[in-house]
Parts: C-alpha cells; sequence; structure tokens
C-alpha cells in the first residue's frame, strides 16, 4: 500500500511522514479495514495523551448505552465548547458512521488529527479554525459488525449497520428525534454552532468514474449572501482544491435505476437529514457521498483530501463565512415571512463536467427483464445539466409568538434541546389567538422510521378565544431558532411535527352519535341552521347520491355542524399569536 498520499500532497501542505507512530487499523491493513468502536477510541484516547491540542470528551448518550464522544483539534489547547463557539476561530464539525456500514470517514478523520498534530506548525491554516469530529456517530451500528449488509459495496472488509440500536436510519431522525443519539447530537451542535458541517456517507446509487461525489446545503434553501457564497464561491473553491490534491468529484449524482448522462436533479435535502438541519441554523452542510464500488483505500483518501481541503478553507475563508452568517441571523430576525415547501426550477440548471460509463438495457438472465448495466470499458466525459435551483412553492408570515399547550411536553423537550426559548404563563388566561384546522393531509402507506408520514398538508385557518391554563409556554419568534420553530411547528412544512405524527390524536374524532338515538335531536338541530346552511344540505343531498343514500353521512354532516361536535377534533393544538 502506498503511504496513503502522504508522499505527495500531504508534504505540499506541510505535512511529514511521521505517522507511522500512531498507524490506524487502516493503515496497518494495507487499506482494507476499518477501526473498530473500541479500536477508534482508543486510537483518539492515544492521540489526546501524545498531543495538548487535542481532546476527547463524552457529550450525552446513545441509544446502545455507550456515550457519544466528541474529539477537538484547537492549536490553541482551549477546549471550552462555549468559548470556541464565540471565539474568532471558524468551527468545522465532521460527523462519521451515522450509516455504520458507510465507515470511510472514519478512518480519514482518525488519519487526519494525526498528520494535523504532528504537523501543525508546517500548516497556518490552524491558527484559524477549530475541527471537531464525532468518530462514531451511530455507536449501535457500529458495533453491530459483519461483512454482507453491504451487498453494493467494495470493502471494507467488515463494517457495521445502518439502522441504530432501536433499528433507526439516524439520518432522517433529526428533526423527530426519536433516538438518544439524536439528543446528544444536537447538544453537540448548538454547544459548537459550526460555520461548516460535514456528514460522511457512501453513496450506492449509480456508476461513474468519479469516487467522490458531494452534496451540498441547497443554496436557495441557505438563502441571501451566505447561499451565495456558497454557490458562487466556496463550492468552486472545494471542487478546485479537491483537483489539485489529484480528486476530481462532482456533485451528488441523484439518480436510480437509469443513467446520468441527461444530467439530474440536486438532491432536496430536508430538514430531516443532517445538512438539511443545518441549514435551519445558518450552517453551511456537505455530505460527502464516496462510491460504493471505487476500492475502500481509493474512498478514504478520497474522504481525507475532502476533510482536509474543507478544514483549510474554513482558515483562509474564516472572515467572509463568519460574517455571513452573522448577517444571514440578522436578517432571520427581521424577516417578516419565511419559507415552508420548495419545488426544483426545471427552467434554471448549470453544466458540470460528467466522467461516466455508457449504459444499455439488456434482457436480464435472471428475471427477463430489462436491466440498467453500466459499460466501464467504455467511459466518457461530457457536459449535463445540473438542475440546482429551487424555488419557494409555501411561505407563511411569521406570528410574533407561537402558544404551546404544556400537554405537549415531548415537543417541549425536543425545542428545548434545540435552544428555544419559551416563557411560561403564570395564570390562567384568555387570549385571542389564530389557530389551524387541518383540512386535509395524505399519509404513506408504509411505516417510515417508525412513523407513518404525512405530506401535502393543507389547513384552514381562523381567529379564536381560547382559553390557555398556567403553565402553557409562550414561545417568541425574536430568536435565532426562528427557521427551525417555523418549519417544526408549521403544519405545511415538510419535515413539521405534524407531518412526523406529533399530533396523530387530534386526528381522531372520540365522541360521536348513535342513529337511532341521533335522529330526532338532528332534525331539531338542522331546523336552528341558517336559510344558507339549509340550502345546502338540501343541495348534498340532490346531487350527491352516495350523501343521499346514508343516514350516517346526513347525520354526520349535521352533528359536525352543532355544538356536540368537539372542537378539539382536527383542531391543531399549536396556536399563533400577533402583537
Amino acid at each position: 500500500m502506498k503511504c496513503f498520499k502522504l508522499s505527495l500532497y500531504l508534504l505540499l501542505a506541510g505535512l511529514s511522514l511521521k505517522a507511522q507512530e500512531f498507524q490506524t487499523p487502516f493503515e496497518q491493513s494495507n487499506g482494507t479495514e476499518t477501526a473498530t468502536y473500541e479500536q477508534g477510541i482508543h486510537y483518539y484516547q492515544s492521540l489526546a495523551e501524545a498531543f495538548p491540542q487535542i481532546r476527547m470528551m463524552e457529550m450525552g448518550l446513545t441509544d446502545s448505552g455507550e456515550p457519544l464522544h466528541l474529539v477537538i483539534f484547537n492549536k490553541t489547547q482551549n477546549f471550552n465548547l462555549a468559548e470556541i463557539k464565540n471565539g474568532e476561530k471558524a468551527v468545522f464539525l465532521i460527523n462519521n458512521a451515522i450509516h455504520a456500514g458507510e465507515p470511510d470517514g472514519v478512518d480519514a478523520s482518525m488519519m487526519l488529527l494525526r498528520d494535523l498534530a504532528q504537523n501543525e506548525e508546517d500548516n497556518p491554516f490552524l491558527d484559524d479554525v477549530v475541527i471537531a469530529v464525532i468518530p462514531f456517530y451511530n455507536v449501535g451500528g457500529v458495533l453491530n459488525r459483519n461483512n454482507v449488509w453491504r451487498v453494493n459495496q467494495n470493502g471494507p472488509e467488515s463494517y457495521g449497520f445502518r439502522g441504530n440500536a432501536k433499528n433507526l436510519d439516524l439520518n432522517r431522525d433529526f428533526i423527530k428525534m426519536d433516538s438518544k443519539n439524536a439528543f446528544s447530537f444536537i447538544e453537540i451542535f448548538h454547544s459548537l454552532d459550526p460555520d461548516i458541517f460535514v456528514d460522511t456517507h457512501v453513496t450506492n446509487g449509480s456508476d461513474h468514474q468519479h469516487v467522490l461525489t458531494i452534496l451540498s446545503t441547497q443554496h436557495n434553501k441557505l438563502g441571501g449572501g451566505l447561499g451565495k457564497y456558497l454557490e458562487n464561491t466556496l463550492e468552486p473553491l472545494i471542487f478546485e482544491e479537491m483537483i489539485k490534491k489529484g480528486n476530481d468529484p462532482v456533485p451528488y449524482v441523484n439518480v436510480h435505476g437509469k443513467s446520468p448522462e441527461e444530467g439530474w436533479t440536486q438532491f432536496w435535502d430536508a430538514a430531516r437529514y443532517t445538512s438539511g438541519y443545518s441549514t435551519l441554523f445558518q450552517t453551511i452542510g456537505f455530505m460527502t457521498e464516496s462510491h460504493m464500488w471505487k476500492d475502500y483505500e481509493q474512498r478514504v483518501e478520497a474522504n481525507y483530501d475532502f476533510l482536509l481541503t474543507i478544514a483549510q478553507l474554513s482558515g483562509s475563508q474564516k472572515e467572509q463565512i463568519k460574517s455571513l452568517r452573522s448577517e444571514a441571523k440578522e436578517k432571520l430576525l427581521q424577516a417578516d415571512s419565511l419559507p415552508v415547501l420548495w419545488k426544483n426550477n426545471k427552467n434554471e440548471f448549470k453544466m458540470i463536467t460528467l466522467k461516466g460509463y455508457r449504459t444499455s438495457m439488456p434482457e436480464s438472465e435472471l428475471t427477463g427483464q430489462p436491466l440498467l448495466k453500466y459499460h466501464r470499458d467504455d467511459p466518457f466525459e461530457k457536459e449535463v445539466p445540473f438542475f440546482n435551483e429551487y424555488v419557494v412553492s409555501k411561505e407563511v408570515r411569521v406570528p410574533d409568538y407561537y402558544i404551546l399547550p404544556q400537554a405537549w411536553h415531548n415537543l417541549k423537550e425536543r425545542l428545548e434541546a434545540n435552544g428555544v426559548k419559551m416563557e411560561v404563563l403564570n395564570i390562567d388566561t384568555t387570549i385571542n389567538v389564530q389557530s389551524y384546522r387541518i383540512k386535509d393531509y395524505q399519509t404513506v402507506r408504509n411505516v417510515y422510521e417508525s412513523h407513518y408520514l404525512h405530506y401535502n398538508t393543507q389547513v384552514d385557518v381562523d381567529t379564536i378565544s381560547m382559553n390557555f391554563r398556567k403553565g402553557d409556554y409562550i414561545i417568541p419568534l425574536n430568536q435565532l431558532a426562528k427557521r427551525y420553530l417555523v418549519e417544526t411547528l408549521e403544519p405545511e412544512a415538510q419535515d413539521s411535527f405534524f407531518n412526523w405524527n406529533f399530533f396523530d390524536s387530534i386526528l381522531q374524532q372520540k365522541e360521536g352519535f348513535s342513529d337511532y338515538v341521533f335522529e330526532e335531536k338532528a332534525k331539531s338541530i338542522l331546523n336552528e341552521f341558517s336559510e344558507e346552511q339549509q340550502k345546502e344540505f338540501q343541495q348534498l343531498k340532490e346531487e350527491d347520491s352516495t350523501f343521499a343514500q346514508s343516514n350516517y353521512a346526513q347525520l354526520d354532516w349535521i352533528f359536525k355542524r352543532s355544538a356536540h361536535y368537539e372542537k378539539a377534533h382536527l383542531r391543531y393544538p399549536v396556536y399563533r399569536l400577533f402583537k
């Protein structure tokens, strides 16, 4: 095995060949194995003992029962998280093994911190950046190790499992927070408020020549000057620096079951994902997606290249990044409305270079059906369209306050974990508020990450006088968690708490009627209705044969317009208050 590329570009970066003192399991195996959980934690402990600029700490628990570790590299040897967060240096956070069968970043991070520690004086960018690493996020998955689950992947020889100790995909858990891992990660995230965040993965999509694909935070969603900077300055710098290091990445190839040579749409990183979650707090996020069929050594090297590049650019671009983030936060505080839904703009795209392979659709010998085949003996290089522009399809006026009844304590826990500031009513009171009623929604047919996710949610809105109790929560929107609050508490938002089933109890009607009992009362109620309502009822009977032939449908129509119908049914229990 070559000495992990140190002989070339790391020397150019000022890194010497002292790495033999702390060889990783990856290097000891000639690039075929990844570190186990025990090996990785022991390795970082050894680094921390040998180098005063490195410290490892425990940051909460995971579902496995093991702690979530955080490793900090800071040249000044200051490991106070609050001081790091509020300091002048850029903060770069790396998350590894969220999918434990995709360990490329695990080994790359171990070698990167070692190399930087052994050669820090030759790398002046370290004066301007603090590097934080989560060695293993999905600890339960890392401990559940074998060599058969990743059937599409070329190495390493053994690896962990995608699901965590509760069989959750943790890269869908950043809003619903069903895992202890998520609570611990979010503590880390808000303790550091990283300027740049990278989550390392291995792709299982299309085939092509590129070793590494890069999924960036969607720049329109990031918005303002920060989004433009990502699209027009930072991403070009990243690709330029990666090419200098001998790697030629491409934006994440978001196609499945077809050739990418006609181009593709940028993956929409919703708030459930790491890079989408980070956007809610004006952090620039990336996911590396190294190519599953490239050998493991190549993939780890590509991740090393990328992490080193981001560390270098975090230092050299520190002033601009921090200034743009501050500007984005200030604009957020002033925003009167915020987007909750987006759609891809099919009329806007940019041309990018794809190094791919010719494809065909021969008949499968096994199934007899057409099957996509990549011809690796026939490579090509061509310009293809990349549709990476999104436009707002739904935005909402931001209230001055949300009011959350204290009964929803599970939401209070999640809000507090995300740094949301809340006030508590100290007396029972009646307030005029804006209220939503769930008008329509759809639900996935199959379970999705222990939930039956709603989508295409629609609401009606009205103003009501509502009784609130001492102990209910008043949530001001004049705070840095403003975007997080809107995207979780507005039910029409893609990853709202409503869509993640936190309010499903309001969808079930608790009281009803028996037709043989309610018949006489229904006639009396109908007679008390307005002339307009009575006409509406008669028109329905005349025009809707199903309605006309159903006792229950007619009685239910009357019941739901009467005082007997419970107000809580479909009433969304988060209220909007305007001054």
